[in-house]
């Protein structure tokens, strides 16, 4: 056998080896979806609940978002079926993926990493939906234009915030698209009393703002005031303590919920100067970044964790301790 018949058998080889490997990935899928399928199918028969959390299954998600918004989609009068989603690595893990499979809507997800983004574009999800995947780092300056500018201005179902830094202020600035669902990750470590963020920082990155990698986002009550303010009501988080969810004030009444409350993370995910995992836990957590700047939102000042004194209600106390 010559060299170019060696490599063209070593082709056919890889090309058999490929064809095998998407065949698994493919079928595999399909025992995801359709698990999730009937987990979407248990939860619509529940129109009542004590609380959003109690909603969760998990897809494609990182914890149980896929519940909480096919529980939601399912109940609202949803104005389009267009969502935007921002920070979602290679889409592999997401608030929207599931919601695009199962529902079949049209999305526009948004990621700073060209290497996530190229991934997305070659993944079959891409041409088997209407899925516009965009490389671009997110600011407040450049949020609107992003948004107009690949057509998801005005009305859409919903609005999914994951960057792990200027949040808030990215959020702030949207004003071109109005969402009936919002998901923002809010930052547990920063406690459930008061609305702090980070100061807008242009090319906040979390691992080189603070190495215990726990510093970024905003409080839960930092962004309950600001969707507040731009017409939502908060009606709950996730078990986890990372998520939460917001439905346009004039829609709230289609939902039956008991309580509407968030939760505390459990997350023990700081890092030393190295970049390895510390795993400290709890209220440990906020000692670690205690002196780091923040501003209170409501009144504009600078200010840290260890000023503001008390940081956790009694509810997050009991369950952090």
């Amino acid at each position: 056998m010559d060299d170019d018949q060696l490599t063209a058998y070593f082709q056919q080889l890889a090309n058999l080896v490929q064809g095998v490997h998407f065949r698994q990935l493919d079928l595999i899928e399909r025992q995801i979806l359709l698990s999730g399928h009937q987990a979407s199918l248990a939860s619509s028969g529940r129109g009542a609940l004590g609380e959003l959390s109690e909603a969760e299954f998990r897809v494609y998600s990182q914890t149980g978002e896929d519940g909480i918004i096919d529980w939601l989609v399912e109940r609202l009068p949803i104005s389009s079926r267009r969502f935007v989603e921002f920070g979602v690595g290679n889409y592999l893990e997401s608030n929207t993926r599931f919601l695009l499979r199962h529902r079949n809507w049209k999305g526009l997800v948004m990621e700073a990493s060209a290497k996530e983004v190229e991934a997305i574009r070659k993944d079959p999800i891409s041409w088997q939906h209407d899925l516009t995947a965009a490389c671009h780092f997110v600011t407040r300056d450049s949020i609107n234009g992003l948004i107009a500018g690949y057509g998801f201005d005005g009305d859409i179902g919903i609005l999914s915030i994951d960057i792990d830094g200027n949040d808030y202020w990215v959020l702030e600035a949207i004003e071109c698209a109005r969402a009936d669902i919002l998901i923002c990750e809010y930052n547990a470590v920063f406690g459930d009393v008061h609305a702090v963020s980070v100061p807008y920082v242009e090319g906040f990155d979390r691992t080189r703002m603070h190495p215990s990698n726990l510093y970024w986002g905003a409080s839960i009550r930092a962004f309950e005031r600001l969707a507040a303010a731009k017409g939502y009501t908060l009606v709950g988080g996730n078990l986890a303590g990372h998520n939460a969810f917001f439905v346009r004030d004039a829609l709230v009444g289609h939902l039956d919920l008991a309580r509407r409350v968030t939760h505390p993370s459990l997350f023990r995910e700081s890092r030393d100067e190295t970049g390895r995992l510390t795993h400290v836990g709890g209220l440990d957590r906020a000692k670690l970044i205690e002196h780091t700047p923040l501003i209170d939102v409501a009144t504009g000042a600078a200010v840290t964790l260890a000023g503001l004194g008390v940081i956790y209600g009694e509810e997050w106390l009991a369950r952090m301790r």
